[in-house]
């Protein structure tokens, strides 16, 4: 049965891949970013290229007043959200606690916490009154645990991890499944905005590994929410070969 997925942080990476592979399926797609032109290309590929419908929203998601007045006036028709995919975040700068930014703080906060609850408060009593619904809320093996120079990133997926357990308990008489997913190292765009556009410096985190893809996500993603309706994946926990935790990988050498 054709579902309707809203994805937000579509513009690229995972949020680009989920999108793709549920336009695949003959899925309907709400997808969300602050890139107006990335969403447009993206929009007119995925009617062009699989015939499904899409509708774009160009906002930030840190923006509480834009979450609500885009989610929260959305037409009749698209309302009945089967599958939300909170995928937009990010991490800025790598630097010890005393030598941080404080405005790559707020903006990591801002948008792997504050983001996630702003969408998920407007569109989870949906599901609520439907008594249905799926939630996917991509954390990250920095939820699991900690490395040197990522406190506050790993602090803000650590919420992530957090928040999904806590919202699996409180959906649960509403028949809605919360799934966590928590990946490795996948080569997207995530290093390069870390960076601050440095590609040199983001192509050497991927140096000697074969790294996850955003397809490779967007493939589990679609698997769980392909499920039977009993079954609910409540927790994943994804890594290329080469990684065996956020600081034990293997490189080959190149």
């Amino acid at each position: 049965m054709r579902k309707t997925v809203l994805i937000t942080g579509a513009t690229s990476g995972i949020g680009e891949a989920v999108a793709v592979k549920f336009a695949q399926s003959s899925d309907r797609l709400i997808i969300t970013g602050r890139r107006k032109e990335r969403l447009d290309e993206l929009a007119n590929h995925l009617r062009s290229t699989y015939g499904t419908e899409v509708l774009t929203l160009c906002f930030d998601v840190r923006v509480r007043q834009e979450v609500e007045n885009n989610l929260g006036q959305l037409p009749e028709e698209w309302r009945q959200i089967d599958i939300l995919v909170n995928n937009a975040g990010l991490a800025a700068g790598l630097s010890h606690i005393d030598e941080g930014d404080t405005d790559d703080w707020d903006r990591m906060v801002d948008t792997n916490v504050k983001g996630l609850l702003y969408v998920t408060r407007v569109i989870s009593p949906m599901m609520v009154n439907r008594g249905s619904g799926h939630i996917f809320n991509i954390a990250s093996i920095a939820g699991k645990e900690v490395y040197e120079n990522g406190a506050v990133y790993c602090a803000s997926k650590h919420a992530v991890d957090a928040l999904s357990r806590g919202m699996r308990i409180d959906l649960l008489k509403h028949g809605i499944k919360v799934t966590n997913v928590a990946p490795g190292m996948v080569e997207t765009e995530f290093s390069l905005v870390r960076f601050r556009g440095d590609a040199e410096r983001a192509a050497s985190v991927y140096k000697g590994v074969e790294p996850l893809t955003g397809e490779d996500i967007a493939g589990v993603i679609h698997y769980c929410a392909s499920l039977p309706d009993h079954v609910c994946i409540n927790d994943l926990v994804i890594t290329p070969k080469a990684q065996a935790n956020a600081t034990n990988t293997f490189r080959k050498n190149k």
